[in-house]
């Protein structure tokens, strides 16, 4: 009889330990799935710079916002909705919206810029705009825009027909400040 109350009072010390471990195991995983959803989340903010910026004039860099139905998709940034008043791949950068707007025609790909400041979308005429625009090939061409006073965008006819994708980086200096937007179009 003594020999079986001290197996209770083992019997009931083990129990009483395993159950401690299965707590404390499932502690440790709630703990673990808590730290890496924090983890994750710290990791989500904007870690990259444009290496291609100079380091003393004030840029302003974005992301794609929205886009055509036809555009490649596009990760949302800062603002709600922009809305692609001319059909294309829309960009808020700052207090600019730049839309970009690129139509296939015989002579080549004809690329639209519309680069607007403001809630009103009011044009800004006076910026130097150029393009870069990588090929499939993996080489970069630089294309300089004209404004057209008439439309109130910038353009330029991108002549090369080679079919596949094209990362396309507007930069755009206004007074001094630096602005661009990265966009895409298939050939």
């Amino acid at each position: 009889m003594l020999i079986s109350f001290f197996g209770v009072i083992l019997s009931n010390s083990c129990t009483q330990r395993l159950n401690r471990m299965k707590t404390l195991k499932s502690s440790l995983v709630i703990l673990a799935s808590v730290g890496l959803l924090f983890l994750g989340a710290c990791s989500k903010g904007d870690q990259g710079s444009d290496a291609n910026s100079s380091p003393t004039a004030p840029s302003v860099a974005s992301k794609p916002a929205s886009s055509a139905p036809s555009s490649a998709p596009m990760a949302a940034d800062k603002m709600a909705h922009p809305q692609a008043s001319k059909g294309g791949q829309v960009v808020e950068s700052g207090a600019y919206h730049l839309e970009f707007v690129a139509e296939k025609e015989a002579t080549g790909t004809h690329l639209d810029f519309y680069l607007q400041k403001g809630d009103k979308h009011e044009p800004v005429p006076n910026a130097k705009v150029s393009a870069q625009v990588q090929l499939p090939s993996g080489k970069q061409q630089t294309l300089a825009l004209k404004y057209d006073p008439a439309g109130k965008h910038y353009t330029v006819v991108f002549p090369v027909k080679d079919a596949g994708n094209y990362p396309v980086k507007m930069n755009a200096d206004i007074n001094g400040e630096k602005v661009d937007g990265r966009f895409t179009f298939k050939q």
